[in-house]
Order: C-alpha cells, then sequence, then structure tokens
C-alpha cells in the first residue's frame, strides 16, 4: 500500500508541477526537462504492469500519465517549431539542442506507446468496479448509446485504451515528423567519409597504374612474338 500510495502521490505531484509549468512560463528547457521526467515515470509505471502493484487505480495512473505526456509534446512542438521556421526563412540553420531533445524523447515516447498497447492488449485490467461511481474516458458516448438504444453498456476501458494509445501514437508520429524536418543533417560527414574514400581509392588506382607501367616491358618480353 505505501508503494503504491507514493507512486500515485509522484504521479500528482508531476502532473500539477506540468500544469504549473504551462502556466507560469514558455522557457522550451523546462518543457524539455518535463517531458523527460513524465516519460521516464510512464516507463516506470509500465514495469508494474502484470505486477503485485497493478491494479485499476494504477492503470488508471498510467492512462493520464500518457496523456500528459502527449499534450506536452504537442505543447512544446508547438511553442519550439514556429522559432526554428522563422531562422529557416531567414537562412539561419537550424541548430537547436531543445529541437533535437524533443526528437529523441518523442522517438523514446513513441516506442513506449507500442510498449503500452501491448502490455495492456496481454494484460487487460477489469476496471468495471472502478467506473461504477464514476465515469469513465469516454462516458458521454456510452450515454448517448445507452438513450437512443434503451438499454446498459458497460464501457470497455482495455478497448478504449488501446483505441486511446492508436490515436496518441498517430499525433506523436506526426510530431516525429514535424520535427525531423529540422532537425541537423549529417550530409557534410558523408561528403567528408565519400571524398575520403574517393581519395584511397584514386591513390590505389595511381599505384596499380604505374606498378602496371614499370612492368609492362616485362610483360611485352614474355609474350610470344606474333610473326611466327
Amino acid at each position: 500500500m505505501a508503494g503504491r500510495r507514493s507512486s500515485s502521490i509522484g504521479c500528482k505531484s508531476l502532473i500539477n508541477r506540468r500544469a504549473s509549468i504551462y502556466v507560469n512560463t514558455y522557457d522550451p528547457i523546462k518543457l524539455v526537462l518535463d517531458i523527460n521526467a513524465q516519460i521516464a515515470l510512464f516507463r516506470d509505471l509500465l514495469v508494474s504492469i502484470g505486477q503485485s502493484r497493478d491494479c485499476p487505480e494504477h492503470r488508471e495512473r498510467i492512462r493520464k500519465l500518457r496523456r500528459s505526456c502527449v499534450e506536452a509534446c504537442k505543447y512544446t512542438s508547438q511553442l519550439i517549431l514556429p522559432h526554428i521556421q522563422s531562422a529557416m526563412d531567414e537562412g539561419i540553420p537550424a541548430d537547436n539542442q531543445n529541437l533535437v531533445m524533443l526528437y529523441f524523447m518523442a522517438q523514446l515516447f513513441h516506442r513506449e506507446l507500442r510498449k503500452s498497447y501491448r502490455l495492456i492488449q496481454i494484460v487487460p485490467m477489469d476496471m468495471s468496479g472502478y467506473y461504477d461511481n464514476r465515469a469513465g474516458p469516454s462516458n458521454l458516448g456510452n450515454v448517448i448509446s445507452q438513450i437512443l438504444l434503451c438499454k446498459q453498456i458497460t464501457p470497455d476501458f482495455n478497448h478504449e485504451e488501446l483505441c486511446s494509445i492508436i490515436k496518441d501514437s498517430e499525433e506523436i508520429g506526426k510530431i516525429l515528423k514535424d520535427v525531423g524536418e529540422y532537425m541537423p543533417k549529417q550530409e557534410n560527414n558523408l561528403e567528408k567519409s565519400s571524398a575520403l574514400n574517393e581519395d584511397v581509392s584514386n591513390q590505389w588506382t595511381k599505384k596499380h597504374r604505374s606498378f602496371i607501367y614499370k612492368h609492362m616491358d616485362l610483360f611485352c618480353c614474355t609474350a610470344p612474338p606474333t610473326y611466327l
């Protein structure tokens, strides 16, 4: 119980701190560091799926933190990309460390989303008792369906969670695509390596050619005469 309480307090404090960061500052460094902390906590929570700490409250914390990470990535990309775009329009090369860190953390989070999808798919959780006295992730749709169909509909948390993860993965994939367009390129290093390989091949060709020319007379002497 102590472990569950401490993880719950840590998750709530992190989400509250993220909200205060969004309201009080527009510093991309703090936002990127906050995303890093959220992804680390998200990974730790995923480790407990299927273990003794796993419970409906734990799954709900994972869901809330996942949504928080997605919103943080979206907000930070919307904050950083306009500055990069304006710099590129002015002819300034895009070399922003916050952009690079956001890209790699979004990649890491994208992999964690795929892992969470598999874990929830393999280890489903019965959330019926948890949502008896509270609204589920999409309770409004269930209420409308109950009115139209005139029958009680029990929300399927696992199915809705899997659909939500797919949607979040698509949003993070779009962020990766948008941010990836402004990532620093490695063309200079490729040109250097190709030039180095070209120099080496040219040196080998020159040595090989000089060796052939040097011993050409030997080849001529050993060749059989054509006038016989």
